[in-house]
């Protein structure tokens, strides 16, 4: 599968913030997201061309035994299943980052489902060339809902850009079942730190009416916005 990172860095975002971990990011994505932070794993996809055996012994070289696998979108690749399970027989404990549009019985730990709002439809980039494809697939509730009742944990994380989304967000999960309040993730818009303190306060006071749960970027606050960060 093609590969455009692999890095050894604190999980920045969800539950497990703060842990060390190893990234996997896959190169090629079924969206194409207004502001996506990764092009080059979307809007332009690059990287190598890695077999199962050499991903897992280059991420087999970091001390770290938490992997994260994101992308782009891992789900596109056919060989993720074969990935999933070499890198639990390394011992590795598994993260899928995934816009939850596309569904694979995985082995994995953690399921960090990311439904894209419709802040995320490309209208002004690229000439809205875009636009109606991901508006059509940016949101699959069954999927949502088969990660839910399938995977041994999970967690739905929302990227806001203005107060008037969590009305869109609401509305999505009244229509998923099995779900509590701290499974839900708020998370600002914006790839520099600047951006992010300045939709924090708001957001946080979402957070204490609904009891979701602030999601932050800690890589931005860090390391700043550049690759494999």
């Amino acid at each position: 599968m093609r590969i455009a990172d692999l890095f050894h860095s604190i999980q920045g975002e969800g539950k497990l913030a703060g842990l060390p971990s190893v990234f996997i990011r896959t190169s090629g994505c079924n969206l194409r997201c207004a502001w996506c932070d990764t092009p080059y794993a979307s809007w332009q996809p690059e990287g190598l061309d890695l077999s199962v055996d050499q991903i897992v012994r280059q991420a087999s070289a970091f001390p770290s035994r938490h992997v994260v696998l994101t992308g782009g979108e891992p789900l596109i690749m056919p060989d993720l299943p074969d990935l999933c399970h070499a890198l639990k027989s390394a011992g590795f404990h598994i993260t899928l980052e995934t816009a939850a549009t596309l569904y694979k019985a995985l082995n994995i730990d953690l399921a960090s489902l990311s439904p894209k709002l419709a802040n995320s439809t490309p209208h002004l980039r690229d000439a809205g060339r875009f636009a109606k494809s991901h508006e059509q697939h940016r949101l699959n509730l069954p999927v949502i809902q088969q990660f839910i009742d399938t995977a041994p944990d999970f967690q739905l994380k929302f990227v806001l850009s203005t107060h008037q989304d969590l009305p869109e967000i609401q509305q999505i999960l009244t229509q998923l079942r099995n779900w509590q309040p701290a499974h839900v993730l708020l998370m600002p818009e914006g790839a520099d730190s600047a951006t992010l303190a300045s939709r924090a306060p708001w957001i946080v006071e979402l957070c204490k009416q609904t009891g979701y749960r602030y999601c932050p970027r800690l890589h931005i606050h860090l390391l700043g916005n550049q690759r494999a960060t």
